[in-house]
């Protein structure tokens, strides 16, 4: 079988693009033929198979009149079909394509009748600002069912009015062209969370399926430790509740906690641990590599994810179950899924259930322990890579077969 893998970004910029890449990796592992299909960048890796490349197209320093090829690029449109001639797929399967390679590459696929299998990593389809959050970080489902005029009102999209017109008026053009529901075959969300709110948004149920992302295994093979201190890793921006997070310790009887990552909001976090006077129990660790980052969960006591936004299944929790560390989340989008309360860590509502379920962690180095041998078995029978090719070649083999 022939695939056309096509996503924006064709380096590693996060999620997406890990999948992107590792997906080709796992079809080729299979014997299929791979090639690749996504923008012009400096970053871009070599792959050694067949990529087909979109000129570089930047969001922010377009003129206004060039920000309408978000919504309909001839130029992609033209490669797309040098691609489809040239490659000549079996199925074309979809990630991140939104906005820097635009609609037009759905037309010439369709044209020439190759199914087209779409993976959803977040939620441009159902909200302009991708995030289903509005500008004061806070959940928003107003635009479910088409009501982009929302986004424009609050202005959703970097604080930017343009920049929130332009999204609901692609919005709009995806919607009405039913993109999303007549030439897109088959969906595939990672988590039951966005499936649910795509079928609440208007998908056909029999066309979306989840499958929750997939990791090597092998690769976390590692000697774990517990050095005392809860880990949170990640952007530090609002969205990821690191403030709820650092309110949540301050009130903790004991304990260390290590963040590992960068963002906007360092400065108040700096600002919170100093007003808490908890200078000697809080390390910044700043960006870490993927090296760095296994090895300082490997000897962490558990992980915290504080999201306050609707998470899909971000690999650094499956991660951290492969690595075998009992997890503290909120109840918020797809983590729910990845961690079972009480029995590979706990979910919590509000803050001070943080600082509760992060006490007794502290506090219990036997639950520790029973947690973390849980995560390690979860991951194993959920996650395996394997596991997940079956899953997908069967949906292949399905939009093949009813073209």
């Amino acid at each position: 079988m022939r695939v056309l893998l096509v996503n924006k970004f064709h380096w590693n910029k996060g999620g997406s693009e890990k999948y992107y890449f590792e997906l080709g990796e796992l079809l080729k592992r299979h014997g299929h033929e791979v090639a690749y299909f996504s923008m012009e960048d400096e970053k871009n890796i070599k792959t050694g198979d067949k990529e087909y490349f979109v000129p570089k197209f930047d969001l922010n320093n377009s003129s206004k009149l060039k920000a309408l090829d978000v919504i309909y690029n001839k130029e992609n449109e033209k490669i797309m079909e040098k691609a489809l001639d040239e490659f000549k797929p079996d199925v074309v399967h979809l990630n991140n394509f939104q906005r820097q390679l635009s609609a037009s590459i759905i037309k010439p696929i369709k044209k020439r009748n190759i199914p087209i299998v779409f993976t959803a990593h977040d939620v441009q389809a159902i909200c302009p600002a991708i995030t289903m959050m509005d500008n004061d970080k806070n959940p928003c489902e107003l635009c479910m069912k088409g009501k982009y005029i929302n986004c424009i009102k609050k202005s959703c999209n970097k604080s930017s009015k343009l920049k929130s017109a332009l999204g609901a008026i692609e919005g709009y053009y995806y919607r009405n062209h039913k993109i999303y529901a007549d030439k897109i075959d088959y969906i595939i969300t990672p988590s039951e969370f966005y499936r649910n709110k795509f079928i609440e948004d208007g998908t056909n149920p029999n066309k979306i399926q989840a499958i929750h992302n997939s990791i090597e295994m092998s690769d976390y093979n590692v000697e774990t430790q517990d050095d005392g201190y809860a880990l949170y890793f990640g952007r530090l921006s609002k969205e990821k509740g690191i403030l709820n997070l650092i309110n949540a310790f301050a009130k903790c009887n004991k304990g260390n906690l290590y963040i590992a990552g960068e963002g906007p909001e360092k400065e108040n976090i700096e600002k919170i641990i100093k007003e808490n006077k908890i200078e000697d129990r809080v390390k910044l660790l700043g960006f870490l590599n993927k090296e760095q980052m296994t090895d300082v969960t490997r000897k962490c006591k558990f992980v915290v994810v504080p999201s306050i936004w609707y998470e899909n299944c971000p690999y650094s929790v499956l991660e951290t179950l492969a690595i075998g560390k009992p997890i503290i989340g909120s109840n918020m989008g797809g983590i729910p899924e990845l961690v079972i309360d009480n029995e590979n860590g706990f979910i919590y509502n509000t803050v001070d259930e943080l600082t509760e379920k992060m006490n007794i962690l502290f506090e219990n180095n036997e639950l520790v322990k029973e947690f973390s041998e849980k995560s390690k078995k979860l991951a194993k029978q959920n996650y395996d890579r394997e596991a997940y090719y079956n899953k997908l070649k069967q949906i292949y083999d399905k939009v093949i077969k009813e073209r």
